[in-house]
């Protein structure tokens, strides 16, 4: 796991890091990176983590995929949509807090699956995710007056979150945490309804207008495309 914990580490931490060097608001390529990462993730919940929370026949499953719904609509709250690599910026001094511990907790609970034998497929989707979402809190931090060094602590925080997530996941679900083991599938409930909700909203805003243009389109397909390609090659 050590390199794929790097990739995640590096893709936030560049991702974000990269706001001292584009200027504008107009990053077409991040929301096709955006766009991509969000059908992908979509196909692999669908696909791999539904079915498996399911596989230990806990009927309570579903309330937990409710209940990760709706908790990331709560974090929206604090987070004003970062997550989807929204930039509402303010120009005011005060520290973000709500941005801050919002996102690093989203990105956290993102990082759990990967405990699950998930790596090669949720990997990429999640560092891919970051990226945009790193460069939203990183121009946040800009926008609101925070020196240089201090954004760069900030974004390393946010990048160290979703490698933490897979290790405490790994800790759990292989019993070193009391009995929690037997509550995994319902934690993993939880992942899955923030992922539902990240996905379906990175894709219902796909533009401006809600619509998809050609490449953004091309840009979902082929994120469908690679999880349903590597499905088929698991069956």
């Amino acid at each position: 796991m050590i390199w794929q914990s790097l990739l995640l580490f590096s893709a936030a931490f560049f991702g974000g890091m990269s706001v001292f060097l584009f200027k504008g608001d107009n990053h077409k390529q991040l929301r096709l990176i955006l766009s991509f990462s969000g059908a992908y993730l979509f196909a692999i919940t669908v696909l791999h983590l539904i079915p498996d929370a399911y596989h230990g026949n806990d009927n309570l499953v579903g309330v937990f995929i409710l209940a990760g719904f709706l908790f990331q609509i709560v974090l929206e709250q604090f987070s004003d949509g970062i997550e989807h690599g929204h930039m509402h910026t303010h120009d005011h001094s005060a520290f973000p807090v709500g941005i801050m511990v919002s996102l690093c907790l989203h990105a956290f609970l993102e990082g759990m699956p990967l405990a699950q034998g998930y790596q090669s497929q949720l990997v990429f989707g999640i560092a891919l995710h970051h990226i945009p979402a790193a460069f939203a809190l990183g121009t946040v931090l800009l926008h609101n007056n925070q020196r240089k060094t201090a954004i760069g602590f900030y974004i390393l925080l946010f990048a160290l979150m979703s490698p933490a997530g897979y290790f405490f996941s790994e800790t759990l679900s292989n019993g070193g945490i009391g009995n929690l083991q037997h509550y995994f599938n319902r934690i993993m409930g939880v992942v899955i309804g923030i992922f539902l909700h990240i996905s379906t909203t990175i894709l219902f805003e796909a533009g401006p207008d809600h619509k998809f243009n050609r490449r953004k389109l091309m840009a979902v397909v082929l994120g469908v495309g690679i999880a349903l390609g590597g499905f088929v090659t698991e069956l």
